[in-house]
Order: C-alpha cells, then sequence, then structure tokens
C-alpha cells in the first residue's frame, strides 16, 4: 500500500509558495500520489450537496498538476477526480496527453460522472446524459491516445473522422484511468473502463462495504485483460486523522493507495505537520 495526499489545490494551500512547499515536503517523506479534486462552478448560494462553499477556492486540477509535476520529479499526480461529463473529451484527451508527456508518465486520470446538478446543468450536461457521457468519453480518450491514425469515432455525444492529436501520451497506452464514485454504475464503469477505482469513506468498514459493491459490479461486467488488476485507491474523510490500526486494516482490505485528506487545516503550517505525522504510518 501506497500513501497518497489529497486537496492541496484548495482553499488555505492553493498559493505557489505553500504548492512548492508541501509538495517537496510531501516527496521528500516518500509519498507516492499526490490527487487533487474538480468543480469548474459552485452553486452560490450553497446546496446542501454541494460539498463546498462557492466562495471556496479551488484551483483547476490539470492546471495545478502541471505546477506540481514541474516541482517535483517522482510522485504520481492524481485527479481525484475530474467530472467528466463536463469536460470536451478532445480537449482533454489533449490536457492529459501534454501533462503526460512533461511529468514523464506520472499522470493518473481519475474521472466521474458527477453529481452536483447546478454545476452539471450550466455546462450544458443533462444530468439524464451524464453516467452515458463519462462511458463514451473514456472511449474517446482513449482512441485519441491509442488509436491509429487517422482517428474516426462515432458515439452517441461525440463522432468525428480523420482526426489525430499528438504528441501522444509517454505512458503505453495512456494514462491510467481511475474511475472515482460508490454508484452501482461507477463500479460497474470502474470494472469494464478503469485501471483503478477512487473512493471515500469514514473508515475501513466504509471501504469493505464499497469492495462487496465492486465484486457485484464484476460478476455483471466484463473486465478487459488489458487493464489489469484492479487498484483500490481510498480515502479517509470525515475522521481527519489516519490511525495506524486503520492503514493495517486499509492494507489488509487490499488497498493500493491511501490517501490522506489534510483540510480542513487553517495553514500551510498544520497541514505540513499533518504530513509528517502520516508519513510513517503502516503500508502492509
Amino acid at each position: 500500500m501506497e500513501p497518497g495526499v489529497y486537496g492541496l489545490s484548495a482553499k488555505a494551500t492553493l498559493g505557489p509558495a505553500e504548492t512548492a512547499r508541501l509538495a517537496g515536503l510531501a516527496e521528500d517523506l516518500g509519498y507516492r500520489s499526490w490527487w487533487c479534486g474538480d468543480h469548474v462552478v459552485l452553486p452560490s448560494p450553497r446546496v446542501p450537496e454541494s460539498p463546498m462553499a462557492p466562495e471556496d477556492p479551488i484551483l483547476d486540477p490539470l492546471v495545478h498538476l502541471t505546477y506540481v509535476a514541474a516541482l517535483t520529479e517522482r510522485i504520481e499526480l492524481g485527479t481525484g477526480i475530474v467530472i467528466l461529463p463536463q469536460r470536451n473529451p478532445l480537449v482533454l484527451a489533449k490536457q492529459a496527453a501534454s501533462l503526460d508527456v512533461l511529468s514523464g508518465g506520472r499522470l493518473l486520470l481519475g474521472v466521474a460522472g458527477g453529481y452536483l446538478e447546478p454545476e452539471l446543468a450550466a455546462l450544458g450536461v443533462p444530468m439524464s446524459e451524464r453516467g452515458s457521457r463519462t462511458d463514451e468519453y473514456i472511449d474517446v480518450l482513449r482512441a485519441l491516445w491509442n488509436d491509429p491514425a487517422p482517428v474516426a469515432f462515432h458515439g452517441e455525444h461525440v463522432s468525428f473522422d480523420n482526426l489525430d492529436a499528438n504528441p501522444r501520451p509517454v505512458t503505453p497506452g495512456g494514462p491510467r484511468v481511475v474511475v472515482g464514485g460508490h454508484s452501482p454504475a461507477a463500479f460497474r464503469r470502474a470494472v469494464a473502463r478503469g485501471h483503478g477505482w477512487f473512493g471515500t469513506g469514514s473508515s475501513p468498514d466504509a471501504l469493505a462495504e464499497h469492495l462487496r459493491g465492486l465484486a457485484r459490479a464484476a460478476d455483471q461486467v466484463e473486465r478487459p485483460a488489458h487493464l489489469g488488476q484492479l487498484e483500490i485507491n481510498f480515502m479517509q474523510v470525515d475522521l481527519v486523522e489516519v490511525t495506524a490500526t486503520a492503514a493495517h486494516r486499509y492494507a489488509a482490505l487490499g488497498v493500493t493507495r491511501l490517501t490522506v485528506y489534510p483540510l480542513p487545516l487553517d495553514d500551510a503550517d498544520d497541514v505540513a505537520r499533518f504530513l509528517e505525522r502520516h508519513a510513517a504510518l503502516p503500508r502492509e
């Protein structure tokens, strides 16, 4: 099990100096992945289902990760997640390939369908189409990264002929796609289309329940052989501190990357101390 850190593209830790300090510290402490979330816009006033207040700042994940890529050498760079149906998949394919090239193949492209209706609607995505768009857009990304030129694609939401996009990613097959979410559809999408799954919960018991959902999905959809074994990425929320006992259990449950979430903390000094405390968590 590898340690990761999440959420430092928002709130008190999004500035250039703070990002440089914390990214270097995380890499020096042995964190193996750095993750950030995605919201293009937020409803104002806040609605109950919104995870953030409208005045809370959050950077674009691909811009943020490009900056972190220039500051680091080894740490993997993960979107946890990009709300895929509200992104143009051709533009995202170019952005992800560019970041993969500039980072030397360190990008983990986490995606999900989203759930915040005001944000999706403002970006022209009906809630009823978010699942079908997410599935199709993953296929578009892979076509543009891998298919021989000229590339063609004909789906329900995207259709084109005689295109190519270079540079192609340096990662063979393109960046690893990590599918987020806890719904039956998200579990099926992770099994059928993702190298990995990204989930959240308050405890190892919550993860165990999600794993049962993934197991049910594996009985319902076929997993392509080229994706390999499904990687399990998990972030503990609600309780800020992760204990050694919990870390042992996460490892026993088969977690590939255990991601800690230092927010909400007041400033970068608090986050640095949090990272130092959690760097020593057990990894097996």
